[in-house]
């Protein structure tokens, strides 16, 4: 796999996510967009290192949602995403090149088609089907939850009236967020990222914060987050899945289905659950 690259389009991009997720994405050898930039060097160079009639496909991330992706003590991209991805690959017997862009420019690859694909946790949901993604098979299955701070005298959604609940833009735990806010009177503040949206509770600046379950379970069990969740405070949840924006990677996506299917039967799906939530 190789090291990461950040597009340096993606952060000029002057547009929504939601602006863009009902323009279906051109193909990704198609010329870039009047208006926005080619496609990053590295992507270039990984094409052109492929073996001819080999494709080096594009796959972007976000850049901490740990348990699925996160960098380690050692420096290395790890998670549940990165090792289910470079499992199917492996099956499948695909190249890759893995970017680490943060959801929302990660996104914004995809739909731009500087990228062919995205795995980060990313939820399954008809709004999200109804602007252009195109799903995999489930490959997790997470609820959203509101956590506070160490501490907190809040123990319902009835405590958040008059609050603020901080959430991370784009993403299900805003989504969750909004859909219940006017019902218990609380106030929303929509921020770039979890590591933002943590320290926006910690330090007291907002009530509480909603985060997929998995991922602030794991934070908090790290030490690296001083919050805690609160118990009868969730939703139903969804279920993850990678995607696609573009319908000329059909291709990457039924590969993904049946490198899933095997790793599932085989074996290696449940090792790679097993070795992050031990």
């Amino acid at each position: 796999m190789k090291k990461l690259i950040v597009m340096s389009m993606i952060a000029c991009m002057a547009f929504s996510m939601t602006a863009c997720g009902s323009k279906e994405a051109p193909a990704t050898d198609a010329p870039a967009a009047e208006g926005t930039e080619a496609p990053a060097e590295g992507a270039e160079e990984a094409d052109a290192a492929a073996p001819a009639g080999d494709k080096v496909w594009i796959i972007a991330t976000d850049t901490v949602f740990k348990p699925f992706e996160y960098t380690d003590e050692n420096g290395n991209f790890v998670g549940v995403d990165v090792d289910i991805l470079a499992a199917v690959a492996e099956d499948q017997g695909f190249e890759y090149d893995l970017q680490s862009l943060g959801f929302d420019s990660a996104v914004l690859a995809v739909e731009a088609g500087q990228a062919d694909g995205l795995i980060a946790g990313a939820s399954i949901t008809d709004k999200r089907k109804e602007t252009g993604w195109l799903f995999s098979e489930p490959y997790f299955d997470a609820t959203q939850t509101f956590a506070v701070a160490e501490g907190s005298d809040i123990k319902s959604f009835e405590d958040l009236n008059g609050k603020t609940v901080a959430v991370k833009n784009a993403t299900e735990g805003q989504t969750f967020a909004e859909e219940i806010k006017e019902q218990y009177g609380f106030e929303v503040k929509v921020l770039p990222d979890s590591a933002t949206m943590y320290q926006e509770v910690a330090s007291g600046n907002s009530a509480a914060c909603v985060e997929d379950t998995p991922i602030m379970e794991a934070s908090i069990k790290t030490g690296n987050v001083k919050l805690q969740i609160v118990e009868g405070m969730q939703n139903k949840g969804s279920s993850y899945g990678f995607a696609i924006m573009n319908k000329d990677n059909q291709k990457l996506l039924d590969m993904f289905n049946a490198g899933l299917a095997n790793i599932k039967e085989n074996g290696t799906y449940d090792e790679i659950i097993s070795k992050y939530f031990n």
